[in-house]
């Protein structure tokens, strides 16, 4: 069996609709802070993350700490908005898209939904992995069997505990809940 620790970034410095990739502010730097004095004796894991700015920027500390260097892995990105939406259609496209379920998004999201949960179903040690709201709900959907986009309002680096067995995933924990601002 392998334990996942699946960190939300923290508070990011610019909205989905402004930035494509933005850092934390010092709120979210604040929030990467606290994840090492909860996640820091937890010595001999893995660290994984997002390529994004946000995410890096919240694992950080943690890797920092430990000493090693976190292994980046694409498939547990942000959701990718759909080709042809201007960047300020972005923030409606998700908030609409978060009132669904994958299956209505189609098979490209489908898709995105499927390489978030091999990237976590594949990971061979006990790791901790920063990545982002939609992705860590979709790991959540797929261990408990609920097609739904948002299953949780996760908030900035609340921390969700699933459980690989048998190519299986189980939800151990959910992340801190808040009203999640998606800007």
């Amino acid at each position: 069996m392998t334990r996942l620790w699946l960190v939300r970034h923290g508070r990011a410095a610019a909205g989905w609709d402004t930035d494509l990739d933005p850092g934390l502010d010092q709120i979210g730097q604040s929030q990467a802070a606290e994840v090492v004095h909860q996640l820091g004796r937890l010595t001999g894991c893995a660290v994984a993350s997002s390529p994004l700015r946000r995410c890096r920027e919240t694992a950080a500390p943690l890797a920092e700490l430990w000493g090693i260097m976190p292994v980046i892995e694409l498939r547990v990105a942000e959701i990718p908005s759909p080709d042809g939406v201007p960047m300020s259609g972005r923030v409606q496209w998700l908030r609409d898209s978060m009132l669904g379920t994958w299956s209505d998004l189609g098979p490209r999201y489908m898709a995105f939904r499927d390489g978030v949960v091999a990237a976590l179903v594949g990971m061979p040690t006990n790791t901790i992995v920063f990545s982002h709201f939609v992705a860590i709900n979709a790991v959540i959907g797929a261990a408990t069997g609920d097609d739904r986009l948002v299953i949780r309002s996760l908030d900035n680096c609340s921390v969700t505990v699933v459980d690989v067995s048998d190519g299986h995933l189980h939800l151990v924990e959910g992340g801190h809940e808040a009203d999640t601002l998606i800007r």
